[in-house]
């Protein structure tokens, strides 16, 4: 996420941090690199103008100028006015208000909408445990509607019914009396997006506002498009009164033009990120941990929540129960590890939050993604119980008729097998008092062990 912008930035500041003393000059020309950087991120000329007026004001007071560490003054300084542009903290739903409390989903075709509708009923589900019905008014493509009725049925929402020839404003009515009668805390609508904006779709959606007084009209728009997100955002903002703003499809914007933009263009906050394409992939969207995150300090509060909500705590704890007492631990163990790490996102999007990681290459992340996870997984699914209880049987023959099971070549299992018993000696060494010895024994070697040796991917020194 934002990898090109984290680059350039975190190289610009890498240069002043290290510092004695911090000039006029110095701070004129890393300045003037920030500014190239957020340009070439896509970030609005209006910002961009602010963001590096309010840096030069700060960063030439007395404060840096007769700092200890001026070079560490001038970064915090950088940080603090990206979380500034962002929004401060992050600003959560308001759903205080007679049930159901109606959110109401606007934005162009191809946002992620409908999505969004699905992410967003399950996090609601799962964290704020509230019982949530969906119901599509976009009547112009049916698909929608379907592919709604799927993702209800995902994430376990009620799904109200609808059709492509009734109109959005009956649809919303029924909706909402189906929710008063079904006694639902939350009920999320589904509008029609468009290709542009025009004014039919505004005023159909102003109807829409106008009949179910929503305490929530979110915007959902796709980061990949840059300050023209923001742009959208503010023509909607003026037509309709937003309250918030979900973007989407963070995990491939490597710019970050968008989640810069949009607080300075529109007022309005950035309350959600979706990082990916399943239906858990949606963050509550924190400024100063993305702020963080685009300095390459990482995001470690984000990191310690996503492992706490999605990690099975009963096999976590029964894993760590039979490593301390030293009863082996098997490819059954190795693969439970797997299907943990790809309900993440896999290794890499883990690895996306810890400090310093921008430094590392991509060909290094590739091997620890969420493909990779899955390859290790069908591995050890093609073996026979008798195999994954004893590896050491695992032959030639018995090799090709896995890789041939599995879709994956020899090599890809030989690997597999080496992976598993580096980590198998690694548990090994945490039996009774071991773990502090090997954490200081790993010390100073990630992230450079993972392509062949050291920390194996999905899980090597995660005994979750």
């Amino acid at each position: 996420m934002f990898a090109s912008l984290s680059d350039r930035l975190s190289g610009v500041l890498q240069k002043v941090r290290g510092q004695g003393r911090i000039s006029e000059d110095n701070i004129k020309d890393t300045l003037r690199e920030v500014r190239m950087a957020l340009l070439e991120a896509d970030v609005a000329l209006p910002v961009v103008k602010t963001f590096v007026d309010q840096v030069r004001e700060k960063a030439l007071g007395e404060e840096v100028l007769r700092s200890l560490t001026p070079g560490q003054v001038l970064v915090k300084i950088v940080n603090d006015e990206l979380v500034h542009v962002m929004g401060e903290a992050n600003e959560q739903l308001n759903l205080a208000a007679q049930p159901p409390a109606v959110i109401l989903m606007a934005g162009l075709q191809g946002s992620g909408k409908t999505t969004s509708v699905g992410k967003l009923a399950r996090l609601l589900k799962e964290r704020d445990k509230k019982k949530v019905m969906v119901v599509s008014a976009d009547v112009y493509r049916p698909a929608a509607i379907d592919q709604l009725q799927t993702l209800a049925g995902e994430v376990d929402a009620e799904f109200f019914p609808s059709t492509a020839d009734q109109k959005p404003l009956a649809i919303a009515r029924s909706a909402i009396s189906a929710a008063r009668k079904g006694y639902f805390d939350v009920l999320i609508v589904d509008t029609a997006g468009r290709l542009h904006i025009d004014q039919d779709m505004m005023s159909e959606i102003q109807e829409l506002h106008g009949e179910l007084k929503p305490v929530e009209t979110l915007f959902v728009v796709d980061a990949m498009t840059g300050q023209d997100a923001a742009n959208t955002a503010k023509a909607f903002n003026d037509a309709l009164p937003l309250t918030g703003v979900i973007l989407t499809k963070t995990d491939g914007d490597a710019r970050g033009g968008a989640a810069l933009s949009i607080r300075q263009i529109t007022g309005k906050p950035i309350k959600f990120l979706g990082v990916g394409e399943k239906t858990t992939a949606l963050e509550p969207f924190h400024p100063d941990r993305v702020a963080s995150r685009i300095l390459g300090m990482g995001d470690v509060l984000s990191l310690v929540e996503e492992v706490t909500a999605k990690v099975d705590q009963d096999k976590a704890a029964k894993l760590a129960k039979k490593i301390t007492k030293g009863e082996g631990f098997t490819l059954v163990d190795f693969k439970e590890q797997m299907e943990q790490m790809a309900n993440m996102g896999g290794m890499a999007g883990l690895l996306d939050k810890l400090p310093g990681m921008n430094q590392v290459p991509d060909a290094v992340k590739a091997q620890v993604g969420d493909k990779e996870v899955k390859k290790l997984i069908a591995i050890v699914n093609s073996m026979t119980p008798q195999e994954r209880a004893f590896p050491a049987v695992i032959k030639g023959s018995r090799k090709k008729r896995i890789a041939a099971g599995s879709g994956t070549q020899v090599q890809d299992v030989n690997k597999l097998l080496k992976q598993f018993t580096q980590m198998q000696k690694m548990m090994k060494k945490m039996k009774g008092g071991g773990l502090a010895k090997m954490m200081r024994g790993m010390k100073g070697k990630m992230p450079g062990g993972f392509p062949g040796g050291g920390m194996p991917p999905g899980g090597g020194g995660f005994p979750f």
